[in-house]
């Protein structure tokens, strides 16, 4: 794992869930060295958000597999103001929807090969022709739109495989992503595989990015509420994140006491 070797970045533990402890430097550094040399297996990038952390506490099949990842970013603010409140560290945010466009940045500079896969058909494509539209040279090699069924899983594997990725971007939502990933990390030769959640829907538009206002106020979580309604029920591990944060804070300061 990268925190090992890289003093700029420290795995610390949230509510029992880890996250590594970086800021946007650290991790497209960090990437720059996983593109940079075979590690004989694939590093995987997922983020920690709140709401994967409500998650992963019910179910320790997220949670192992979050441990086993190379690289845990911070997307939440929710996560790095708990990080800063329980006092195990002072760290920025790093969106994944932010860390991508950084990985492809790197991939035209190291002609490193990209491969997309997840989203709706449409989704995908319109994404490989932004993307390259965006980045010229990036090297977009291949894609899969995320309705694959499992019977033609091998042939994806081995497809991805033969066109010599080494970037994988892996678009089907959380914990569907991660799981994903998991299943397949040591039968993948890529060098990268980052877990981006809905970002190529965002790459299109649809649904947009918060406004930089909301971004700069770390209030994209409110603008998603206000502008997605049907996302409240997965926003309501929001106030029980808090909670928990809280509780474990004043549970602290009685100890020291």
């Amino acid at each position: 794992m990268v925190q090992a070797t890289d003093p700029a970045i420290r795995r610390i533990e949230v509510l029992g869930v880890p996250v590594d402890s970086l800021d946007m430097t650290a991790a497209t550094g960090a990437v720059r060295v996983m593109l940079s040399r075979d590690s004989g297996r694939s590093n995987v990038i997922l983020s920690v958000n709140p709401e994967k952390v409500i998650v992963a506490q019910k179910q320790p099949n997220l949670l192992s597999i979050l441990r086993d990842a190379d690289l845990l970013v911070p997307d939440g603010i929710g996560v790095v103001m708990a990080a800063q409140i329980l006092g195990l560290a002072t760290m920025r945010r790093v969106p994944g929807a932010e860390l991508m466009p950084e990985i492809c940045k790197l991939a035209v500079e190291t002609s490193s090969r990209v491969f997309l896969y997840g989203a709706k058909p449409d989704v995908v494509t319109r994404t490989a022709i932004i993307l390259r539209a965006r980045y010229p040279g990036l090297q977009i090699v291949g894609t899969q739109d995320g309705y694959l069924p499992d019977t033609q899983m091998d042939a994806l594997i081995g497809r991805i495989n033969a066109l010599r990725t080494d970037v994988l971007f892996v678009a089907l939502g959380s914990p569907r992503q991660e799981q994903w990933i998991n299943r397949y990390r040591d039968r993948l030769r890529v060098r990268v595989c980052q877990g981006v959640g809905g970002t190529f829907n965002a790459i299109c538009g649809n649904p947009r990015r918060a406004p930089q206002s909301f971004q700069r106020l770390n209030l994209e979580w409110f603008y998603r509420l206000v502008t997605q309604p049907q996302r409240a029920h997965r926003q309501a591990a929001l106030p029980k994140f808090a909670a928990k944060v809280l509780f474990h804070a004043m549970s602290r300061r009685r100890i020291d006491a």
